[in-house]
């Protein structure tokens, strides 16, 4: 397993030191469109990248959360167009190839259900739920503009930690994956926590 771990690695690094801003915009764009290529690869090393010259920190971050919101919008009209049984079947059907489970959607239509709207926010920040939450949000049939701003500003925090962490961590880019895996939670709550915050300040100094 860890062979293949570091050959899939390798492959997705090359891609990105050889296609550079594109490859961010791709990869970003597969993972959210259902396709298993996990961004926790792609923004860190960004970020590292970022840190020795080749790349622009925050055109990468930007990128990759375009990325993200342009392979959202193709599951959410997916979903819109298709209806929840035609996605359910098709899960059934051909998602051992994509790695996508039927428990992972159960969970996503769930989480909308239960939150509304806005957990096409939150869901970005999320393991599992963010990459299936767009499928619910078409079959429920959200406006597209609230979804595609909450899916941007969610997808943008999440490429911003990652690229961050890649930045610091240089050479060791490679240690985030794990670090995410333990501590995953506690990070995503202090950045939501931060994120709040601010907007919570910036409402109140309009209002004043």
């Amino acid at each position: 397993m860890q062979g293949v771990t570091e050959f899939f690695v390798q492959n997705l690094t090359n891609l990105i030191r050889s296609q550079g801003y594109f490859a961010i915009f791709l990869l970003m764009t597969a993972e959210s469109a259902l396709i298993p290529i996990p961004s926790e690869i792609t923004m860190t090393f960004a970020g590292f990248l970022s840190g020795v010259g080749i790349f622009n920190f925050w055109i990468a971050v930007l990128i990759g959360s375009v990325g993200n919101l342009f392979g959202s919008l193709l599951a959410f009209w997916l979903g819109k167009a298709m209806g929840e049984n035609w996605v359910r079947e098709a899960i059934k059907k051909w998602g051992k190839w994509l790695l996508i489970h039927e428990k992972d959607f159960d969970l996503s239509v769930k989480w909308f259900k239960k939150y509304g709207h806005g957990i096409t926010f939150t869901s970005r920040l999320l393991p599992i739920v963010r990459t299936f939450i767009s499928l619910p949000a078409g079959i429920a049939e959200m406006n597209v503009w609230h979804f595609s701003f909450f899916t941007l500003a969610g997808s943008f925090i999440w490429s911003l930690i990652l690229a961050y962490l890649g930045l610091r961590l240089g050479q060791n880019w490679q240690t985030v994956e794990p670090f995410f895996r333990k501590f995953q939670f506690i990070i995503i709550g202090l950045g939501v926590l931060a994120v709040g915050l601010y907007i919570y300040r910036h409402l109140k100094r309009s209002k004043d």
